[in-house]
This record gives C-alpha cells, sequence and structure tokens, in this order.
C-alpha cells in the first residue's frame, strides 16, 4: 500500500512562490517534496519497518525502555546527527537535527514505552516477552502503537537528514519513556523531561506529535482542534468507621454504608456543580473493604479518574469532593482521608497552529482521508510539552481495513506496517511545511 503526496496541490501558488524565493536563490520545503521526499522514503522505509517490527517484538515498560533507547541513538548518530542526548527522564533521548542555515526550531516526539498486555495478535513479530510488573509475572505488549510512533520519527529522520541541505532551521527530535505513566514511586514522562529541561536548549516554536487510532483505517488521518485529550487525575480515599459483628451493626461506625454513599454523591458533581456543557468524568474504579460477609469492617478504600479539558472544572471537582466526604463522614460519625493527584493535564491542540497544518495532512493523503474528531476523554502527558510552545498532537489511522484491530490496550491491538509509511509522510510534510512558514 503506497500514499503519494499531492504534488498538484495549491500548485499555482506554490509555483508563484517558488519563483519568488528561487529568483532570491531561495530553495524551499515545496521543492524538496516535488523532487526527492518520496523516493527518499522509499528508499528507507524497508529498514524502517524492520527496526518497528524489532520494536515490537521486544517491548519495555515505562522507564526501562534501555534497549530501545540503545536503538534509537543508534540510528540517529548513524543519520549524522549534530547532538545527541540520552539519559533524559531516565532512558529518553533527544536529538539534534540542523539545517542547512538558521530558521526555526520545531521539535516533534515520539513515546518508546510498551504496558503489562500479553500479546494475543498474528504478527510473526509478535512479543513473547514476560516480565514482573507490581509483583506479578506479565506479558509485555505495544498494545498502544508506541513502537508505531518510534519508527515513523526514525523515518522522518532519516529523511530530513538525507535533505538537510535545502531547508533551514533546527529539528529537535525527543523520544520519550513512560508515556502510559512511571512505576509505583518513580518519576517518568514527559513530566520529568520538562523539569530536566528538554524544550530549553534550543527552545522550539512549536511541537507535533501523532498517535495511532485502531477506529481509523490505514490511510487516514485524524485531528481535533483545541481540546483534544483529557487531563488524568487520580484520588485515593480512606473512609474509616469502627468495626462491629455484622449482626450488630448499632455497635458500629459502618464505613461501607458511608462509602456507598459517597460513590453515589460523588456522582452529583458533574450532573449538579458543573455546567452541562463542560465535559467531565468522575470514575471509581476500586471499592475495597472488609475482610468476611459477617464483619463490619473498620475501612474502605475507594480509588479512580477525573477526566476533563479545564482547568477550572478540575478545581471545582476537587474542592466538591472534599466537601461531599467531610459531610458524609461527619454525618455517619466516621473520618476519611482524601488523596488527590493531577497527574496529567489536558492536551489542547493550539487552534491556530492546527488550521496551519491541516493543508499538510490533506496533501498527505488526501482532503477526504482528513478526518475531524470529537475529543477524548483517554489522556497523553503530550500535555506538558503543549503547555509549554503550540503544540498538534493528531491522530494517525491504523487499521488494516480487511484484519481490523483490537482497541487499544488490548492484547489483539493490531497497527497495520501500512500505518508507518503514512505517519512517516505526513510527519515529514508537518514539519518541513512549518520550518518554510516560518522563515
Amino acid at each position: 500500500m503506497r500514499f503519494r503526496i499531492d504534488h498538484t496541490a495549491n500548485r499555482s501558488g506554490r509555483l508563484a512562490k517558488f519563483l519568488l524565493l528561487l529568483s532570491l536563490g531561495w530553495f524551499f520545503a515545496g521543492a524538496v517534496f516535488a523532487q526527492d521526499v518520496d523516493s527518499t522514503i522509499d528508499q528507507v522505509l524497508a529498514d524502517i519497518l524492520e527496526l518497528r517490527h524489532r520494536i515490537h517484538q521486544y517491548p519495555e515498560l515505562s522507564n526501562r525502555e534501555v534497549e530501545t533507547a540503545a536503538l534509537v541513538e543508534k540510528h540517529l548518530r548513524g543519520l549524522g546527527f549534530d547532538e545527541v542526548r540520552t539519559g533524559i527522564a531516565y532512558t529518553g533521548v533527544v536529538g539534534i537535527l540542523r539545517g542547512q542555515g538558521p530558521g526555526a526550531v520545531v521539535a516533534v516526539r515520539a513515546d518508546m514505552d510498551a504496558l503489562p498486555v500479553t500479546e494475543a495478535t498474528d504478527y510473526p513479530f509478535k512479543s513473547e516477552v514476560r516480565t514482573q510488573y507490581l509483583e506479578q509475572e506479565v506479558g509485555v505488549m505495544h498494545a498502544c502503537g508506541h513502537d508505531v510512533h518510534t519508527a515513523v520519527q526514525l523515518g522522518v529522520a532519516s529523511v530530513l537528514a538525507a535533505h538537510r541541505d535545502v531547508w533551514s532551521g533546527t529539528v529537535l527530535f525527543i523520544f520519550q519513556p513512560a508515556e502510559e505513566g512511571a512505576p509505583p514511586g518513580e518519576e517518568g514522562g514527559a513530566k520529568l523531561m520538562m523539569q530536566e529541561g528538554v524544550l530549553g536548549d534550543p527552545k522550539p516554536k512549536a511541537i507535533f506529535g501523532l498517535h495511532t487510532f485502531s477506529s481509523l483505517d490505514v490511510g487516514k488521518l485524524g485531528y481535533t482542534s483545541g481540546p483534544a485529550f483529557a487531563s488524568v487525575d487520580h484520588f485515593k480515599i480512606d473512609i474509616h468507621g469502627k468495626q462491629a459483628h455484622g449482626a450488630q451493626p448499632h455497635t458500629s461506625i459502618d464505613p461501607v454504608v458511608m462509602a456507598a454513599q459517597a460513590i453515589t454523591a460523588l456522582q452529583t458533581i458533574r450532573s449538579r456543580n458543573l455546567s452541562p456543557l463542560e465535559p467531565s468524568v468522575v470514575t471509581v474504579g476500586i471499592v475495597r473493604g472488609g475482610t468476611r460477609y459477617n464483619i463490619i469492617p473498620a475501612s474502605v478504600h475507594l480509588e479512580g479518574t477525573v477526566r476533563t479539558y479545564s482547568n477550572e472544572v478540575l478545581d471545582t471537582i476537587e474542592r466538591r469532593m472534599d466537601e461531599i466526604l467531610d459531610g458524609i463522614t461527619r454525618a455517619g460519625g466516621g473520618t476519611y482521608e482524601l488523596q488527590y493527584d493531577r497527574n496529567v493535564p489536558p492536551t489542547i491542540n493550539d487552534p491556530e497552529l492546527t488550521v496551519q497544518s491541516l493543508p499538510s495532512l490533506r496533501a498527505t493523503v488526501g482532503e477526504s482521508n482528513v478526518e475531524e474528531l470529537d475529543p477524548t476523554m483517554g489522556g497523553e502527558d503530550f500535555a506538558y510539552f503543549a503547555e509549554a510552545v503550540p503544540g498538534f498532537y493528531f491522530r494517525l489511522g491504523s487499521r488494516h481495513p480487511e484484519k481490523g484491530s483490537g482497541g487499544h490496550h488490548t492484547p489483539t491491538f493490531a497497527a497495520d506496517d501500512g500505518s508507518v509509511e503514512v505517519g512517516i509522510r505526513a510527519m515529514t510534510r508537518v514539519v518541513l511545511d512549518f520550518l518554510e512558514r516560518a522563515e
């Protein structure tokens, strides 16, 4: 399956600009596409797919991406990158590639980590890796497509390095660990990379990223302007009472009843304290308490997540959770502890950068194959980068139109190889078009 860049798109306008710039002795990104990029991608694609297979077959969990990082480092150094920095946020790699002259700085980001999922695909390069995670033996799988993300970015690096004599500016290639979240007790991911100054030297004017999407066929691209991914907050609640015999509830202070009331009352935050036009989710995913059917326990543990696109909404939810728990436990005679962690902020695609980038996506796969998508309540720590500089994060169709794919984070998730080529073409064009506009 091949996807060619549409060289006729905006031909008259680009030709006029080309003639003007050429008369001044300039050369710009459109000419690179028209003459060389397709053939270069064809030349490197087989090697990039081989790297994708290797990364997929030997996945590594968050903050443990040692071999993947070594593979990335070797590839970038082999391309003659100006700088390659390693050990950022434990296993992160950053490559700096400079073009033929001064210009804007732009960043691209790919995540490298896998998930504790046992693979159940028919790929000849399927993962058989097993490891220890939270004191359990688990399978390890690229069940969210990060192997594709890394391979696409390695492909973009190959293309831009091959043509660095005809584009101006600097491209910062960020290979990030631990997007899925650092192991308990550890830091990691985009937040830690930001703390270590990954966007400080040089500082980009914009950052781009992409993510596989199992609901889109290969050859399609998706985007969302403004709020794209939700926050990922994590709360833990311990409700304390007094233990007693199940046959003598009057001698207890029952944390089970208080917990049940709290679970129900927390849902009123969404329905009664927030605007119905403001998306949000308050989910209790863990309820744990008691040791025997006829014993009222001393405490009950609740745990869950909050998702929204607004920091103001998060403030309201956290405040109301505290007030609700205080009221219920006071009425029931108990006490509570609330730990509320703001793990990942919402991912907001810069509207202006989105508009500017859409022609690049449409030129890659055709206007009919670029879809505007609804925001998702899933989270993405690309948000930390997009808080610091304007960001655009788009979706890469990865589902084989006949074979299909399981959902993200499932054993049957299958990102087709064809998505790698489309991703390389799309991201290469997005980056070079941005550098051209910034001149």
